[in-house]
């Protein structure tokens, strides 16, 4: 099971300790953590955390800051090139912990129709689930949009801890690099349904389990603003117009 992590300037607040002990505690989970251009000491912590378990540890570094998305696909593709059964994307805050790897590992061991699971915030009693109000509220309206857009009555898109199963169509997702910057995860729902949309393989609704989070918690230096929210809903209808509307473009279908 591999699981990328994608980072842009976070010497100052990536959590090495706790990396370390999920390196200890997950013996079945390696990382490959991208380092997107970053301009701070990013590189030299990620160094030195690989030379910690250098088996299990890699470390890409892109030669400009290309945005999450791009970051992400590039850790995705590199990790396709190993022998794993699961790969995943975590976001570097750890703001999901790293536990949860192994719970949506559970999930795809138990249900062997579900190809990905995400992880998803919702504030139930007995989770600790801790977002500010005004990313909370954005986010539920965002949610929303893209839900109604997709057709697919999903909760949480933009979480970002996600895990997938190893499939032939796994790479079809990750191949093309993606229109948007942040909101890629929708894409990557896009680019599903429009791959599926008339044949007799599974549909999205049947192969995507949302997990409801046990902990959550923000974490501040998020590099996510207010005014993201406009030029997300940019990028949706960016998305939409490329995937999902009529006459749009056609996926490939999986060799």
């Amino acid at each position: 099971m591999i699981v990328v992590v994608p980072c842009f300037n976070e010497a100052g607040r990536l959590a090495v300790d706790r990396f370390e002990s999920a390196l200890a505690e997950l013996a079945d989970v390696a990382f490959v953590f991208v380092d997107d251009g970053s301009t701070d000491a990013t590189a030299a912590t990620l160094e030195a955390l690989r030379t910690l378990a250098p088996d299990r540890v890699r470390v890409l570094r892109l030669p400009r800051n290309v945005g999450k998305g791009e970051a992400v696909r590039a850790g995705v593709l590199d990790a396709l090139q190993q022998d794993a059964r699961y790969i995943g994307y975590w976001d570097a805050d750890l703001a999901t912990p790293l536990t949860a790897i192994g719970t949506f590992r559970d999930v795809l061991e138990a249900r062997p129709g579900v190809e990905m699971v995400f992880g998803a915030r919702v504030q139930l009693l007995g989770r600790t689930i801790r977002r500010r109000a005004l990313r909370h509220y954005l986010g539920r309206a965002f949610a929303t949009v893209v839900s109604t857009m997709l057709r697919l009555g999903i909760y949480d898109t933009q979480c970002g801890a996600k895990l997938f199963r190893v499939t032939a169509s796994l790479r079809e997702l990750f191949r093309e690099p993606f229109l948007t910057r942040w909101v890629f995860d929708v894409e990557i729902l896009a680019r599903l349904i429009r791959a599926r949309r008339g044949t007799n393989r599974p549909q999205p609704d049947a192969v995507i389990y949302e997990y409801p989070l046990e902990t959550w918690v923000d974490v501040p230096g998020s590099k996510v603003r207010g005014l993201d929210f406009v030029r997300a809903i940019g990028g949706v209808l960016r998305i939409y117009g490329h995937y999902l509307a009529p006459g749009g473009w056609t996926a490939p279908r999986p060799t």
